[in-house]
């Protein structure tokens, strides 16, 4: 019998020459944590492979020092900040540069991209913030309020606000559309070097060099806690994508905070040193530092660190009340209305020719960016991250699976861990079955079965559940020739069945009831949201069903909700699922495909329209969805039967995406 090997918490992963002179900035790609851009005193941006040695590509450009970095939401862009002030935005998927900005007197010290709309924003040591108009190469806003320099910049999740932390020990939150101040936050008495808004609630932090944590109330702009027991300024702060806690990163460790009431969950000890960046993935927190010219980074398993815990979306307890999800930390504080969705993973953007947005080469910052290269050090691995979108979804890199954890009795040094994890790169992959499940989820979670293979079609029959087969409940018969049982057996193999198919049924319905408790509300978007989150098919059907029987219940947010569960439906084996997707599916084509198509083909607006930039961002993410499903509707048309003559009339009403 195999002993069970007890693994580290927290462990070094890599440390890499990231440059040839000393790094001066990094930063981590939010949605995969497998993305690593680093800028050094060379002038060079470099672009890794977290946990692979070499490095994948080279921008320059720069003529000064990098000083900061931010990756975009999709991973498809990157911009850079200098000493001299200029900032330079390139496209990774392309490799080269897209635009090149100047205006700044002095340092960048920070940069963060808009959530869904084409803007940068940038702080610089010249206590200006500037909002950017990627596409048209201009200075949207200019915001002035702080006295010294801004250390940190982070827009809302909603995109409507900006965050600014400074060495003028403050925090200010900017209304975009307006383009001023909406509230200054005092309180800080050392400079404030992060801040980051509450994945969910209307919810800010910020960490300072003052040693404490302040969580900021931003619907009665008040702190609502402080947590003040530190020993070394704050560096680095994260949410968990649940919002369940805060991550804090500190001279060699981690903690994990609360704030209603203030208090601190668990203190990891990680021997990262001054920790840069975080970013979380595959439930591990990556964490990345440096020291001169190298970089290193370090991995904590999250699974074995303590924090308030939340039930994994599709799991039910038995003993659980039937109520409608509440956000977690504090029930009574607002939500962001988002313009995006319950789809985690990053969409494209639709691809526009690129000759059309740019001007003539004439003027000065035009010859920078025709001087300005992208140098593709490693060919494969650049192919294998950036260039694969067309087919798959490109982020989070295939194969990205959790970073395997050392046993707890064998510490392992930097050079063993680059070692093994050279090693890695070339070892033959585990069978799928093999690889180790993040979240280890009970069958019952989903009454639907999941298959990739192309499955013959269940008919719809009304003697049993839709989307359930009850010879699958049943024993199987091994050999025809011996079907003689003993009555007792018979019976204890069909109460087996029994029993797991009122398993299965009991979980059904109460996921149906905590739908139905948010659709009680009134909030079709959100009950819609809660019956994906369950990750069963069968519910998504029940609701789409009675969504479909009145048009006017579909807006453009819930379309690009539908639109992925449209996909798997198409795919189904289960007839009554083909048919509730076809029945959405059309009527998201007659409704919303003519607006899509029309406010794509449109010129970008002038200034900072967010309620445009959001039906914008939804335009692109429903056209790449449908492009999608224009593939599957395309291979099925030729079927024979009413599902042909659905899939064909599916094909001409999209004819337009071809």
């Amino acid at each position: 019998m195999a002993v069970a090997v007890t693994t580290k918490t927290a462990w070094k992963l890599q440390e890499i020459t990231a440059h040839s002179s000393n790094v001066s900035s990094l930063v981590l790609g939010k949605s995969s944590g497998r993305l690593l851009a680093t800028g050094g005193y060379d002038c060079r941006v470099n672009i890794w492979s977290v946990n692979k040695p070499n490095c994948i590509m080279s921008l320059t450009g720069h003529t000064t020092p990098i000083e900061s970095l931010q990756i975009n939401t999709n991973e498809e862009l990157i911009v850079a900040g200098s000493q001299s002030g200029s900032i330079r935005v390139w496209d990774l998927e392309a490799a080269k540069i897209l635009r090149t900005l100047l205006g700044h007197k002095a340092n960048i010290c920070s940069l963060d991209f808009h959530p869904f709309g084409s803007f940068v924003a940038s702080g610089s040591l010249d206590t200006n913030i500037k909002l950017w108009d990627v596409r048209r190469k201009g200075c949207v806003f200019r915001y002035k309020g702080h006295t010294e320099a801004v250390r940190c910049l982070r827009f809302s999740p909603d995109g409507k606000w900006l965050a600014s932390a400074a060495d003028d020990h403050t925090v200010k939150l900017w209304d975009l559309a307006a383009g001023k101040i909406m509230f200054e936050f005092t309180g800080h008495t050392g400079p404030v070097n992060v801040v980051e808004f509450h994945p969910n609630e209307y919810l800010l932090a910020s960490g300072s060099s003052d040693r404490t944590v302040r969580f900021w109330d931003l619907e009665k702009f008040q702190v609502v806690s402080c947590i003040e027991e530190e020993a070394t300024p704050v560096r680095c702060v994260l949410f968990n994508p649940d919002g369940c806690c805060l991550y804090s990163g500190f001279q060699d460790s981690l903690r994990v905070y609360g704030w209603e009431p203030e208090r601190c969950f668990d203190v990891v000890l990680v021997n990262w040193g001054k920790v840069a960046d975080l970013s979380i993935c595959n439930n591990q927190l990556i964490g990345v530092s440096f020291a001169q010219s190298t970089v290193s980074s370090f991995v904590v398993d999250l699974s074995r660190v303590t924090k308030s815990g939340s039930i994994p979306h599709g799991l039910i307890r038995d003993d659980e009340p039937l109520v409608p999800p509440t956000p977690t930390g504090s029930s009574l504080r607002r939500i962001y209305d988002r313009p995006s969705t319950s789809c985690s993973k990053p969409q494209s953007r639709v691809k526009h020719n690129s000759e059309s947005e740019r001007r003539s080469p004439s003027s000065e910052d035009d010859r920078d960016e025709k001087e300005s290269k992208a140098e593709i050090q490693n060919p494969e691995d650049y192919k294998e991250i950036f260039q694969p979108k067309n087919a798959i979804c490109r982020t989070p890199p295939r194969n990205n699976e959790p970073f395997p954890a050392p046993p707890e009795d064998e510490p392992v040094t930097a050079k063993e861990a680059v070692k093994s994890s050279q090693a890695a790169d070339v070892q033959t992959p585990l069978p799928k079955q093999e690889l180790p499940d993040p979240v280890q989820r009970p069958p019952i979670a989903s009454s639907t079965p999941v298959t990739r293979t192309e499955p013959s079609v269940i008919p719809a029959a009304r003697n049993e559940p839709i989307g359930l087969k009850a010879s699958d409940f049943l024993p199987a018969v091994k050999n025809q020739s011996q079907t003689e049982l003993v009555d007792e057996e018979a019976m204890s193999q069909i109460r087996k069945g029994h029993e797991t198919m009122c398993v299965v049924l009991t979980s059904r319905h109460k996921n149906l009831d905590t739908v139905r408790a948010v659709w009680s509300t009134g909030d079709i978007k959100n009950s819609v949201d809660s019956a994906v989150a369950i990750n069963d098919l069968s519910v998504v059907v029940d609701l789409l069903n009675i969504v479909n029987q009145k048009a006017s219940l579909w807006k453009l947010d819930l379309c690009t909700i539908v639109l992925p569960q449209i996909e798997k439906l198409l795919q189904s084996k289960y007839e009554s699922y083909v048919q509730t997707g076809c029945t959405s599916l059309k009527l998201i084509l007659q409704r919303f495909l003519p607006l899509i198509t029309d406010i794509l083909a449109a010129p970008p607006s002038v200034g900072v329209d967010i309620t445009r930039e959001e039906r914008l961002h939804k335009c692109k993410l429903c056209y790449k969805q449908l492009k999608n499903i224009s593939n599957i509707v395309k291979n099925k048309s030729g079927l024979s039967g009413r599902h042909g003559s659905a899939f064909r009339e599916l094909h001409l009403l999209m004819a337009v995406l071809e």
